[in-house]
């Protein structure tokens, strides 16, 4: 009996103590288990970085890319000549011979953008009446833009617009419409007669451009209390030859080709003759790029 009781107090010590060993594996786990969770998270953590990077980096390359600007090509045309000095002193002569000296510049804020001039001359033949002409000359350069385009796209534009308006002019009669050769890179000439209360007006308009400029030429003749009317196709052809030369003087403004002679000296006051602008053509509106630019 007392050997059976030691052995039963033996097999207890010997189940506590395996017990307790039991616990002790046990606590010695718990700090890997805990290592390891925290490896792992470590690990989750430098792959939310990473994927945090690449994210910026593509948001990075996508700014870059939204920031880049379109580019044009610049204008061919920097600046414009002297308006009234544009045409020839022969040429002037031929168009308004008793006012070649009577030039008249137009108001311009910004004349290597836009810029005229007007000529008037009255021939008194006493009793018989009096020969009248009347000249224009409107000078306009568009420089490229962003935003909305190429100077020389821009002038065509613009051109095109010009001669609408030279045959929707109001009370215009006969109007044609026929394109000028070899002049500049593209010209028309707008005819039409006017009824005034001076008298019967032949009026002429040439629009031509050249490059990113646009050269618009209005001439017109009356033959006043009693004079015979001009005939429209010598006033054509005075108008042509005009505004050929009028682009040639553009184009040597800025290197290329030779200018005409230098014409006579604009006046500061025009001329009291009766005033025959019937076009709204014959007075250019600046471009947008003008006017911060035109």
């Amino acid at each position: 009996m007392q050997r059976a009781a030691e052995r039963d107090q033996q097999n207890r010590r010997e189940r506590r103590a395996k017990g307790r060993g039991r616990v002790l594996v046990c606590a010695a786990a718990v700090p890997v288990v805990l290592l390891a969770a925290g490896c792992s998270s470590g690990s989750d953590s430098g792959s939310g970085d990473s994927g945090s990077k690449s994210s910026g980096s593509g948001g990075t390359s996508s700014s870059a890319g939204g920031d880049a600007t379109p580019t044009v090509q610049a204008a061919a045309y920097k600046k414009l000549p002297d308006s009234c000095a544009v045409l020839s002193k022969k040429t002037l002569t031929s168009l308004v011979p008793k006012g070649v000296k009577a030039g008249k510049a137009g108001t311009s804020s910004d004349t290597a953008t836009r810029a005229s001039c007007s000529w008037s001359s009255l021939d008194n033949n006493g009793v018989k009446g009096s020969q009248f002409r009347w000249l224009n000359v409107s000078l306009l350069r568009f420089d490229s833009d962003a935003t909305r385009g190429e100077g020389d796209q821009l002038a065509h534009a613009y051109f095109s617009k010009q001669v609408k308006e030279a045959q929707a002019v109001e009370g215009a009669k006969n109007t044609k419409t026929t394109t000028v050769a070899a002049t500049g890179d593209e010209a028309t000439l707008v005819s039409y007669d006017l009824k005034k209360k001076e008298g019967a007006f032949k009026q002429q308009t040439v629009v031509t451009r050249v490059e990113n400029v646009v050269v618009t030429l209005d001439y017109n003749g009356a033959g006043l209390a009693g004079e015979k009317t001009p005939s429209a196709a010598t006033l054509a052809k005075l108008a042509e030859q005009a505004a050929k030369e009028a682009v040639a003087t553009v184009s040597a403004a800025n290197g290329e080709g030779t200018a005409p002679a230098a014409s006579a000296s604009p006046s500061k006051s025009a001329s009291k003759s009766p005033s025959a602008s019937p076009s709204k053509s014959s007075s250019a509106s600046p471009s947008a790029s003008a006017s911060k630019k035109s």
